[in-house]
């Protein structure tokens, strides 16, 4: 357990190199007019706490800066759990929720792109229902020998057609066959893991039913579209390049590795679904720092997401990321006020006013 001087010296650490990006050292500490400690005390202070893993040393020659367990630290005992935003954040979320916007949408679109140029970090929304959406049924009405309507039922009551056109090693039977296969395996399953559901779970049972294997995974390739296309289309990211702002990521490699990590819708919704239980119907947002992600590329970021709500039902997720060198005073509070904004504006919708 830290002690009060100890707590004191990582808040100011951690406030400091969050606005500079530059290592802190014990002089610029003792310089503060309130603080009445030398700077061999703070010098002493910066060693122990470097060495019960809150602080870390890039340089021998430089000055600390926060590790992963120092982040976490600060946000769960550090942070002033009433954060207030500035009024100019207040009246930007206000804008964002009176400003009459008639597709859910839009809504979603809108947030995601003010949240980014509110943080200067990415913003990620999943829109309602996109991750407790679920098959219901698969059916197919043929059009020609070769050409056939999908269709698709999903949990939530909406329903997606698309054309396709058959490979010629596969027939009208051997789709019936395939679609038979989906409905009794993957009923149930969410629509955005629907794809690699398919390819992992059914492969199999497909290869015994239909004599042509090869084809009918180009059928299915052919099919998948028309499942996730909407609702992978419900994701929407604000600023994706403003990871490229941070100094952490001027290494373009580093960069990189998240921002094809974004590429790939699915991954974002995984990981944005990944929220503790008992933070989906509270308040408080879920801060994932660093290495707490389990995913590779956000290693040296921090993830942030809030749940909203319909009428005490999770619909939808919004996240920040950003690297651990966040602006957790700002973004928990601004991320607690835009989920609150969006549960009334959805509820709105969904109550048909």
């Amino acid at each position: 357990m830290l002690n009060d001087r100890q707590k004191m010296i990582l808040r100011m650490i951690v406030d400091d190199y969050v606005l500079t990006a530059e290592p802190v050292g014990s002089r610029s500490i003792s310089k503060r007019p309130d603080l009445g400690l030398s700077a061999a005390t703070i010098r002493n202070e910066m060693a122990d706490l470097e060495e019960l893993g809150f602080l870390e040393q890039p340089h021998a020659s430089a000055g600390r800066v926060p590790s992963q367990q120092g982040y976490r630290y600060y946000v769960d005992h550090l942070l002033a759990t009433d954060s207030n935003l500035s009024t100019d954040d207040l009246s930007m979320i206000k804008s964002l929720f009176t400003e009459k916007i008639d597709e859910m949408e839009r809504i979603a679109q809108q947030t995601a792109v003010v949240l980014s140029g509110m943080t200067q970090y990415t913003s990620v929304v999943l829109g309602p229902q996109v991750y407790d959406t679920r098959l219901r049924s698969l059916q197919i009405i043929s059009l020609s020998e070769h050409s056939a309507v999908v269709i698709v039922v999903t949990s939530s009551g909406q329903v997606h057609n698309r054309t396709v056109t058959f490979p010629d090693g596969i027939s009208m039977a051997e789709v019936n066959r395939l679609v038979t296969i989906v409905n009794e395996r993957l009923q149930g399953t969410p629509m955005y893991k629907l794809r690699s559901r398919m390819l992992e779970e059914i492969m199999r049972e497909v290869s015994r039913n239909v004599d042509d294997y090869e084809e009918a995974i180009r059928m299915l390739d052919q099919i998948t579209p028309a499942f996730g296309a909407d609702e992978e289309a419900k994701v929407y990211l604000g600023g994706t390049t403003n990871m490229l702002l941070q100094p952490e990521f001027q290494d373009i490699h580093k960069a990189q590795h998240v921002l094809s990590w974004l590429e790939h819708h699915e991954r974002v919704v995984e990981a944005l679904k990944a929220v503790p239980r008992d933070r989906v119907f509270g308040e408080i947002p879920s801060i994932r720092i660093g290495g707490e992600n389990q995913v590779d590329p956000l290693q040296d970021c921090t993830l942030i997401t809030s749940t909203y709500h319909v009428a005490g039902v999770p619909v939808g997720v919004i996240g920040i990321v950003g690297p651990t060198r966040m602006e957790y005073a700002r973004v928990i509070p601004l991320l607690r006020h835009v989920s609150k904004g969006l549960s009334e504006i959805y509820s709105k919708f969904y109550k048909g006013s």
